[in-house]
């Protein structure tokens, strides 16, 4: 699929923005901020619908960070990257093309690579932090040995793979669930999208239960104790 580009000139360099991804992006976040303030706008010890439900997701996330002896002070990151991940993935089944751009279709922001590979390089470099913060300079050499330095450059291979493997996997899923929904309308609008459509939102929250789940466990090995 086309991305609706825009070229800027900086220092002689040439960057190129995809101005759709960047749009549907922000649409997401800014909707994710407002049903945040919303939702702690007016806090009491009798929740109200909406602060019962926020509470319920919270909830959720602790559970989940418990369950895998990973520090809740991590909650705020893992619950905005599968709040985020989640709204942006259903965003592709919204009615977006009938906006017409310039350039390209407004869909999810997660079909596009760039937008995926910048969060997993934030989750590389906040895990990476947090393993410093903890562990100090073990967090890369546990001894200084022959076999010390081995698993040293093992775990530094490791850290490049990780992020290419959360980028590539949430992009791909996305991507090509789009694809299948395009051919679908091509063939017949009415009825052979629904079952790819329900199918996806399926795949949505799958694919950020993934992200937030290997986000947790890069978490935690990086700010586990060794055993």
């Amino acid at each position: 699929m086309q991305h609706w580009l825009y070229n800027m000139s900086i220092g002689g360099h040439t960057l190129t923005f995809n101005l759709d991804t960047i749009f549907t992006m922000w649409f997401a976040m800014i909707v994710l901020l407002i049903f945040a303030i919303a939702a702690t706008r007016k806090l009491s010890l009798v929740p109200n619908k909406l602060q019962a439900f926020c509470e319920s997701i919270m909830h959720f996330f602790w559970s989940v960070m418990g369950s895998m002896n990973t520090a809740r002070q991590h909650v705020p990151l893992i619950a905005s990257l599968f709040l985020f991940i989640l709204f942006a993935n259903l965003m592709g089944q919204l009615p977006l093309r009938i906006i017409h751009i310039k350039s390209g279709e407004l869909a999810s922001p997660t079909n596009d690579v760039n937008l995926t590979a910048a969060m997993a390089i934030i989750v590389l470099i906040y895990y990476v932090t947090a393993g410093i913060m903890k562990k100090g300079g073990k967090f890369f050499l546990h001894e200084f040995s022959f076999t010390g330095i081995v698993m040293a450059l093992v775990e530094l291979l490791e850290m490049v793979t990780r992020p290419l493997s959360l980028a590539i996997r949430l992009f791909a899923n996305i991507f090509a669930g789009e694809i299948l929904v395009t051919i679908a309308l091509g063939a017949c609008a009415y009825f052979a999208p629904l079952p790819i459509m329900l199918f996806e939102i399926l795949v949505a929250f799958i694919q950020a239960t993934v992200f937030m789940m290997l986000t947790i466990a890069y978490v935690s090995s990086a700010t586990g104790e060794e055993h």
